[in-house]
């Protein structure tokens, strides 16, 4: 999920040696249907620092948004309008609180009458059939099925812009219970629908469910299902709400209840994102948080779950170094690999990284999950406490057998002695050697050194 691909940003300037490096949004940046570019700088290893360039905050792929601009291009009148123009006309055909009254016409009606088109992933009202009706289409709509919207709605899996790998049913039910037992009673859901709805199914059942959730999601198909307050259109990559300043408004009044106290944010971002842009928006959410009226937010983070791939990690602790990766796995239900169960490299590699205390966080003993008294923490059963390291370090969650650490010894020297071949032929390179004797030569050589011994 980590490979560069060929619709990287990368592949704006063509392909070449060095790498591209994010300087992040920047004020008076140029937009495209996706909210404001990100700016871009194409960097070689001994040179100097290349053209910088704008490009889409959430599409990495030309196919989905082609957006380009070199920073210091000049944008005529016309060109900047007809952009303004195209952006407009790239928006949903609906607004917000339109799909609400649409939503609210379409329970009202009967079973027979519910329809969604699959083709364009849209509720019906029976005035539209006529439009559709060479449409794939699902009738007999079930109020349960409009409580449950990631089942009816199909996932989008482009893995760079909103790759949408839907928590199993174990997972989902597994943050729940965790996010209850640790106190909270508001979680921001960013990118995590699934979730979402679980909270928004029980709390319209169960009277005395006390949890409540808003979701932001670059996904504006479930505008649909909930309301203003329920859902904001929002891209994670640049911290840009579609609905402007209301839902920023609406963004912010959520964290402000109780003062700011016993919320949380969880997220599940696309695992092939930039994690310095996600970083970025996560950062703002939080400082959004600490602005709420309660003094002692002032040296606190706004606490979090980030849902992301073990191998990411030092990536994420270099934005947030007080965060912890936990051992349980989460899977997903729209994934072939991502499993639960799974051994060895078949295994999800999506791990749970927090700011909480990780005693706090209790894994599922039934699942084989156990407390690691020296750590402090729960970890995989067979991820053993090293002696040496003074930790449980295996993030496969097996353990590292004497065996693998000779391997990977083996494998280190063998690394550091070509590294050191390698800068001894480059100094050694302007010293002329010698020609090697031809076969002959050396036979005679060989002869006359025998007699003399």
């Amino acid at each position: 999920m980590a490979e560069r691909r060929t619709g990287d940003p990368e592949a704006f300037c063509g392909a070449g040696a060095g790498g591209l490096a994010l300087l992040g949004l920047v004020p008076g940046a140029p937009s495209c249907p996706h909210g404001p570019a990100l700016l871009f700088v194409k960097t070689s290893r001994g040179k100097e620092e290349g053209r910088r360039f704008y490009a889409c905050s959430a599409c990495r792929d030309r196919k989905d948004c082609n957006f380009f601009q070199w920073e210091d291009e000049k944008v005529s009148e016309t060109r900047r309008a007809a952009r303004e123009e195209y952006n407009r006309n790239h928006q949903p055909f609906f607004t917000h609180r339109q799909n609400v009254e649409r939503y609210k016409n379409f329970v009202l009606l009967p079973l027979s009458k519910r329809r969604f088109c699959q083709e364009c992933q849209q509720l019906l009202l029976p005035a539209e059939w006529e439009n559709h009706s060479d449409h794939q289409l699902l009738c007999d709509i079930s109020t349960a099925q409009l409580k449950s919207p990631s089942q009816l709605l199909y996932p989008l899996e482009n893995k760079k812009t909103n790759a949408q790998y839907l928590f199993t049913d174990r997972s989902c039910q597994f943050l729940l219970d965790l996010i209850i037992d640790l106190g909270f009673r508001r979680v921001l859901s960013v990118g995590t629908p699934r979730l979402h709805e679980i909270i928004q199914s029980k709390a319209s059942q169960e009277e005395d469910f006390r949890v409540r959730s808003l979701l932001l999601d670059i996904d504006f198909r479930y505008s649909q299902f909930y309301a203003e307050d329920e859902f904001c259109h929002y891209n994670m990559f640049n911290h840009y709400f579609f609905g402007g300043e209301a839902a920023h408004e609406t963004c912010r009044k959520f964290l402000y209840q109780d003062n700011g106290e016993r919320v949380i944010m969880v997220t599940d971002p696309p695992f092939g994102g930039l994690v310095e842009a996600l970083a970025s928006s996560f950062k703002k959410l939080m400082a959004m948080w600490k602005e709420t009226e309660e003094e002692g937010h002032n040296k606190q983070e706004m606490p979090m779950f980030w849902i992301f791939p073990y191998f990411f990690e030092s990536r994420i602790l270099e934005f947030f170094p007080s965060f912890r990766m936990m051992d349980y796995q989460v899977d997903y239900d729209n994934h072939a690999l991502y499993k639960h169960g799974k051994t060895g490299r078949r295994q999800s590699p999506v791990r749970i990284f927090t700011n909480l205390t990780p005693s706090m966080i209790v894994l599922p003993v039934e699942e084989g999950y156990r407390f690691c008294a020296i750590c402090q923490r729960y970890v995989s059963s067979g991820n053993q406490h090293c002696e040496i390291c003074n930790s449980c370090t295996s993030k496969l969650g097996f353990t590292v057998t004497i065996a693998t650490a000779v391997l990977f010894k083996t494998t280190l020297a063998r690394r550091l002695m070509l590294a050191v071949l390698s800068v001894a032929r480059q100094v050694t390179s302007a010293v002329p050697v010698p020609a090697s004797p031809a076969p002959e030569q050396l036979a005679k050589l060989t002869k006359s050194k025998g007699r003399k011994l």
